[in-house]
């Protein structure tokens, strides 16, 4: 089953009153946005993100969005959330089977949650988180006695029975032909404040999935102080300052393969020959990342046997161990590099390398050391079969 995930971030959050839209703010020392893209990037079932972001963030997107490992692309949302929907919409894979729809503002649905939502939506066609009302419920009106309206004044109409009352959560999912009967409504001069109702007015019946108290709407700043104690406890903060690990990576050299090395395509008449992309510098960052933190190394993680990283791109193994050193406490304080190759030589290719490396992290390039060495004519490098990277790098702490 083909599931594509969109990610509403089209808004501004200008009810938070900041200057910098929600999305982009932090909890615990990670943006909003980043939390909730990377529950679906670290989701099984899903094929595919779409982020629609405002068109000028969409234009030059955060490093961690251009950097995933999962097939993602950003998109210009619109005014109306319904609008970015739809824009998202248009850029679903044809193949899309399933569609998840998920507010960027909730950063702490589970894993558990989306596959629920997902499975209800592949029974019956249309799904969404929501959570029983605990509170008695009041349906008001702003008329007094006297049948006028008094200011902001509200009166009671009357008390709804909270058994029958379930406040609406994402992520919602759909299959794909009755997302694009709900978004026709909306086309069509519909308006809701999500694609349930849509989907409602569209005719479908949508199922109930039982939502999470912890998946809150970050909105106001209330819910920031909210957020930011469930990100903190939920995610666990080290009490040490900072961690350094150390990589290794090696691999021989072919004819016919591209020789890549730290991002950066180098021309020459052989490459690095392996089940991704075969870069040696980002393989040796990526375990030298994961071995600060303590996961092992990225042979666990990314196995060879493991179709779906056949040709895959490093520097997104890399991002994905960044985004798991983060889930962990820790942020990328500096790498440092040296690659081992006799020839081609790589010192004009070396800045381009440190931009790349840097974006994939998110950090400033200033941060990255790549250095370039020979083996003097000396073993399987110097004989030009082989090229190797060691790697260091520091994590620092995010309390």
């Amino acid at each position: 089953m083909f599931v594509s995930a969109i990610i509403a971030a089209g808004g501004r959050g200008l009810r938070l009153g900041g200057a910098v839209p929600k999305q982009l703010l932090t909890l615990a020392g990670r943006p909003i946005l980043e939390r909730s893209v990377a529950i679906f990037v670290d989701h099984p079932e899903i094929s595919e993100i779409i982020v629609a972001l405002p068109s000028d963030l969409a234009a030059e997107p955060p490093p961690y969005l251009r950097t995933a490992v999962k097939q993602l692309r950003v998109v210009a949302g619109g005014e109306r959330r319904q609008d970015s929907v739809s824009c998202a919409f248009q850029a679903v894979d044809p193949h899309a089977d399933i569609v998840v729809i998920h507010d960027a503002a909730r950063p702490f649905a589970t894993r558990d949650l989306v596959s629920r939502t997902i499975a209800a939506a592949a029974k019956t066609g249309a799904s969404l988180a929501a959570i029983p009302s605990r509170d008695t419920v009041k349906r008001t009106d702003r008329t007094g006695d006297a049948g006028a309206p008094q200011n902001d004044e509200r009166f009671v109409v009357e008390t709804l029975s909270r058994d029958e009352i379930f406040l609406a959560q994402t992520p919602q999912a759909f299959r794909r032909d009755v997302l694009d009967a709900a978004l026709a409504a909306a086309r069509n001069g519909a308006e809701a404040t999500d694609e349930a109702a849509l989907a409602e007015r569209a005719g479908y019946r949508v199922e109930i999935v039982h939502g999470e108290a912890t998946n809150i709407k970050v909105t106001t700043p209330e819910d920031m102080t909210i957020a930011d104690a469930i990100a903190r406890k939920t995610g666990p903060l080290p009490a040490r300052t900072g961690r350094a690990g150390t990589g290794y990576d090696l691999h021989r050299l072919v004819a016919g393969r591209p020789l890549i090395v730290g991002g950066i395509t180098i021309p020459s008449a052989a490459g690095a020959l392996g089940h991704s992309d075969a870069d040696v510098v980002c393989h040796a960052i990526t375990d030298a990342v994961l071995g600060a933190v303590g996961l092992g190394d990225i042979g666990l993680h990314f196995p060879d046997s493991d179709p779906q990283w056949k040709g895959a791109s490093s520097l997104d193994l890399m991002a994905r161990a960044k985004t798991m050193a983060a889930d962990h406490g820790y942020e990328i304080g500096n790498v440092d590099v040296t690659v081992i190759l006799e020839k081609p030589k790589i010192r004009d290719y070396v800045d381009r390398m440190r931009e790349s490396i840097a974006t994939a992290l998110g950090i400033d390039p200033s941060r990255v050391s790549v250095k370039g060495k020979t083996n003097e004519g000396m073993d399987a490098i110097g004989r030009g079969e082989a090229i190797a990277a060691h790697a260091v790098a520091l994590l620092r702490s995010r309390s």
